[in-house]
């Protein structure tokens, strides 16, 4: 199947997906911790009979059952040099089932392979895509008609997944991601976010799956319509997940309930509609009768016009007729002796803390660039992107004057980014395009050729058409492109303004968005910011969308938002110029010790930036500011008790209210360690931190996915606690074990899968069998308050903040006890 056709296949109607198939397999029999592909191929009429009946019930899309057939997943079973045959066997169950129906295709299922992307977890990016690769030519080759991606908890790795299929296959994908109550991923992303970086890289279809039931899956589906074209997926879960008497997992919603209130999910976008854990063949057969077959032919809910960048978890949106922005561009060390000083020690620091300045002082992208002499400018590119984004959630604009940097950049990037810039240089014209392209990025169109600056106006315009035209041959829109108006100097060129002025009214017109380097028209000229900011309210007035400049430059940001007021540019433009106004008053306390709360009042001020440096994540500034603060006597113990505890205590309040994301939390928290390290030789046995209880860690038996156990493992660490991870999929007895030699107060457990969570249940009975006191607490997608109480365990913790809490709260009662 073609994409092409894949559209077709979907164009004005609803297509029915299948439901569960893993709590389904459960109900027939298969039991925890076995590898379910090798259970499915040992059993295979119990699959063969479920995805027939989905079938019969209605279903267009069958998922073969190939979850986790991949070399990461199935090597913990010992059989990755099955993954062909196994996948070529799984696949060819799912045609068996679909052969003779008519509207049925077979999609080959992928998911998080269960490693972490750096600097999350150990995982290089190009061996995730490599992994990638190996199971979609094992699909293909198997003869599925296009591929899903599912159950994606992180947008970088659903990255990964596609740009495999880029480079190896021409089948559609789609891809749904799962999010939390708060209508994020665990790693911060927003729906909008996702489905503007997938479709910009390709997916065919996007939306959700998993997650809730129905009814909280409605913004979700409707912030994705709202900036996409395609198809909208929703494939939620039967309500609400509860343990039966008989100890199995049931679920809140019945097949009818649950097909009426698929109804709001295609009204607010959704028409790819099916079922995950949960549900059954009876849910897909109300599904396809309530929802009927044809539904009437939807516009689109995409606004025309506007154009997304984004980073993993923010998307900047704008319009030609929108309020004017700054890129920042004070990432460059070019001419910034401080910023190169800071790089060849190979630190981060200064980096950080530019990109901090320039969103606070209104900056809406940031402009990198790590060109210079005696650094290897790929590493650090990369380097800059990760730091970067575990410190701000602003879009970057990449800038390289080597195709080889802007690759590595645009392939690790976990966003949209914007490129910066694309000419008619024959190198850039021929290589980068097409990489702007491959990776859906923007970029920023440079009207220069090989033979320099265009010889007039006229000449501008040819270029700018020249390679709009290359860009919508590879597949790409115009809003897809920002032109740059080429500033000269004027000191040079005394028609240097007036002819950026007319190519700016010139695309305007035509419908392309504009930018330019302020600083350039001013280049020679006494009292530079005076010519600056004149020329930009000029360049406004004719349609300037964005300018890369300094966002701290008073004159030039006021001038810029006056510009906006008097032009009207949006209903906010008048509140915009307040804020500015009213910050400026405030300009001298609108400083870092301000944004975070004040730890004490008796602190030296290096304890301060100590407490800060955490807050911001900063591993290298919290390690030397520990280093100096002891060099000036400091004392260890009121390092750690009055900065370090206090931040990673103020870092878990952020990260529960929704302020922090998974990136800020463990930046934080590897900031925090980094200055432990350093104190720990030192601190005396009466310190806060000795007197914490030891916490032994699992994800239960049969249960491979631990991202969460390990964030809870590190921010507890980070708060004193002794801390025993066992792993994952550990068997009851390792666990009470382990609890009974290290003489453990708690015991947390964990589990995503609905169908390993009364696992819980036996470990706990286990515990008390052997005559155990510890407390226990759990944890995991699926677990709810109730399920806690129901298996009896003594508390119930929804992320890594709140188990903190919880653990010091069984530990408190246990010492009044």
């Amino acid at each position: 199947m073609t994409k092409n056709e894949f559209f077709n296949f979907c164009k004005n109607k609803y297509i029915y997906l299948d439901g569960a198939t893993g709590s389904n397999l459960v109900k027939a029999g298969m039991p925890s911790g076995v590898c379910p592909e090798k259970w499915i191929l040992e059993h295979r009429e119990v699959l063969l009979t479920l995805q027939k009946a989905y079938v019969d019930a209605g279903t267009n899309i069958l998922y073969a059952p190939t979850f986790g057939a991949n070399r990461i997943k199935l090597s913990e079973y010992g059989l990755a040099d099955k993954l062909q045959e196994m996948t070529a066997e799984l696949v060819a169950i799912s045609k068996e089932a679909s052969a003779g129906a008519d509207n049925v295709i077979v999609a080959g299922d992928i998911t998080m392979t269960g490693e972490q992307l750096a600097p999350v977890g150990r995982m290089k990016l190009d061996e995730l895509i490599a992994v990638y690769k190996e199971q979609i030519l094992a699909l293909e080759a198997a003869g599925v008609d296009l591929l899903v991606v599912e159950t994606m908890m992180s947008l970088a790795e659903a990255r990964a997944a596609l740009i495999a299929a880029k480079e190896c296959t021409n089948l559609p994908i789609m891809v749904t991601m799962t999010f939390e109550a708060n209508g994020k991923t665990l790693f911060g992303t927003d729906a909008c976010t996702a489905a503007v970086v997938l479709e910009s890289l390709g997916a065919c279809a996007v939306g959700a799956n998993c997650s809730s039931g129905p009814a909280q899956m409605q913004e979700i589906i409707s912030a994705m319509a709202q900036v996409t074209e395609i198809p909208i997926i929703a494939k939620p879960n039967a309500g609400l997940p509860f343990l039966k008497e008989d100890g199995s997992t049931g679920y809140s919603m019945e097949p009818c309930e649950f097909a009426e209130e698929m109804k709001m999910l295609t009204e607010r976008g959704a028409s790819l509609l099916g079922g995950c854990c949960g549900t059954d063949p009876e849910y897909i057969k109300a599904l396809c009768q309530t929802a009927g077959c044809k539904m009437s032919i939807q516009p689109s809910r995409k606004q025309p016009g506007i154009r997304f960048l984004t980073s993993e978890r923010k998307t900047v949106s704008f319009g030609l007729e929108n309020n004017f922005f700054i890129i920042g561009e004070r990432i460059n060390p070019t001419g910034k002796k401080q910023l190169q000083a800071s790089l060849l020690e190979g630190s981060m620091d200064k980096v950080l803390e530019l990109a901090e300045e320039q969103e606070r002082d209104g900056a809406r992208i940031l402009d990198v660039n790590m060109g210079m002499n005696g650094i290897d400018e790929k590493e650090f590119l990369l380097s800059a992107i990760t730091e970067l984004g575990s410190t701000t959630s602003l879009p970057l604009s990449i800038d390289s004057g080597s195709v080889e940097v802007m690759e590595a950049a645009l392939r690790a990037y976990p966003g949209r980014a914007l490129i910066n810039s694309v000419s008619l240089e024959k190198e850039k014209f021929e290589k980068l395009l097409p990489l702007a392209a491959k990776y859906g990025a923007m970029f920023i169109l440079l009207p220069l050729s090989d033979e320099g600056l265009p010889a007039n106006l006229e000449e501008k315009k040819q270029i700018i058409h020249t390679i709009y035209e290359r860009a919508l041959s590879l597949g790409m829109k115009k809003e897809d492109i920002i032109v740059d108006g080429l500033v000269t100097t004027v000191g040079a060129n005394k028609t240097a303004a007036l002819e950026v002025l007319e190519t700016i009214r010139y695309c305007k017109e035509l419908g392309f968005a504009t930018t330019c380097g302020l600083s350039n028209i001013s280049f020679g000229m006494p009292q530079r910011s005076l010519v600056n900011s004149a020329f930009l309210t000029l360049a406004i007035r004719e349609g300037l969308t964005a300018a890369i400049a300094n966002p701290s430059q008073e004159l030039l940001t006021g001038c810029a938002l006056a510009a906006d007021l008097l032009l009207n540019k949006e209903e906010n433009s008048a509140l915009r110029y307040i804020e500015y106004a009213n910050r400026r008053k405030e300009a001298e306390k609108d400083t870092v010790q301000n944004i975070v709360p004040d730890v004490s009042a008796s602190l030296s001020s290096l304890s301060q930036e100590l407490y800060d440096a955490v807050l911001q994540g900063n591993r290298g500034k919290a390690a030397q500011l520990t280093k100096e603060a002891l060099a000036e006597n400091g004392e260890p113990d009121e390092l750690l008790n009055q900065a370090l505890l206090p931040a990673i205590r103020t870092v878990g309040e952020y990260f529960e209210s929704g302020k922090y994301f998974l990136p800020q939390l463990i930046a934080s928290a590897e900031a925090m360690k980094s200055a432990i390290e350093i104190l720990e030789p030192l601190l005396s046995k009466e310190s806060d931190a000795q007197d914490m209880p030891t916490v032994v860690l699992a994800t239960v038996e049969g249960d491979i996915h631990d991202i969460g156990k390990n964030l809870v493992a590190l921010m507890l660490k980070n708060n004193g606690f002794q801390v025993i991870d066992l792993g994952k999929d550990v068997p009851k007895e390792t666990i009470i074990e382990a609890a009974r030699e290290h003489h453990a107060e708690i015991i947390g457990l964990s589990a995503l899968m609905t169908t390993t969570m009364k696992k819980m249940k036996e470990v706990i009975s286990y515990a008390k069998e052997q005559g155990l006191s510890a407390k226990f607490m759990i944890g995991g997608a699926a677990i709810t308050p109730d399920f806690a109480r129901e298996i009896g365990a003594d508390g119930y913790s929804k992320d890594a903040a709140e188990a903190v809490k919880l653990a010091k709260s069984l530990h408190s009662t246990d010492l009044m006890c």
